[in-house]
């Protein structure tokens, strides 16, 4: 009887992958707080109450979250925190069930997107940060 062993992940990959997954969260964010009166525009236009206070939300989870992120603080929180976030634009904002037949491919194309970055998100609340991490986990 034969066993394989997996070969253990570079421990860089992990962080690797928190850089990834973080980065389109920082740079929505940054873009957030440059276009602030956009944002909430959109949001107003997406039928969120209060959207001034929605936005600042916005922006405190991807910015801050992305950091946490990245720099692996409280990775596993932070992770189930930001695939809610994701969960909730998705079917916010890119409901393709909506759309006429031009925009709704990319619509549902942008929400699986988002799936697939809650499955990120999934990993990393599962296995944690790595080793390059503040967590160590």
């Amino acid at each position: 009887m034969s066993t394989m062993i997996a070969a253990a992940p570079h421990p860089v990959v992990p962080l690797a992958g928190r850089i990834l997954l973080g980065a389109i969260f920082l740079v929505s964010g940054i873009r957030k707080v440059m276009a602030y009166a956009a944002t909430v525009a959109y949001f107003t236009k997406l039928g969120f109450l209060v959207p001034e206070a929605v936005a600042a939300i916005a922006i405190v989870i991807e910015v801050g979250g992305s950091i946490l992120l990245i720099v692996g603080w409280r990775t596993r929180w932070v992770a189930w925190l930001l695939a809610l976030f994701v969960l909730i634009a998705a079917f916010a904002a890119h409901r393709f069930w909506e759309f006429d037949a031009a925009q709704m491919n990319n619509q549902m194309n942008h929400f699986l997107k988002n799936f697939a970055i809650i499955g990120g998100m999934f990993y990393i609340a599962t296995f944690g940060a790595g080793r390059y991490s503040i967590d160590k986990a």
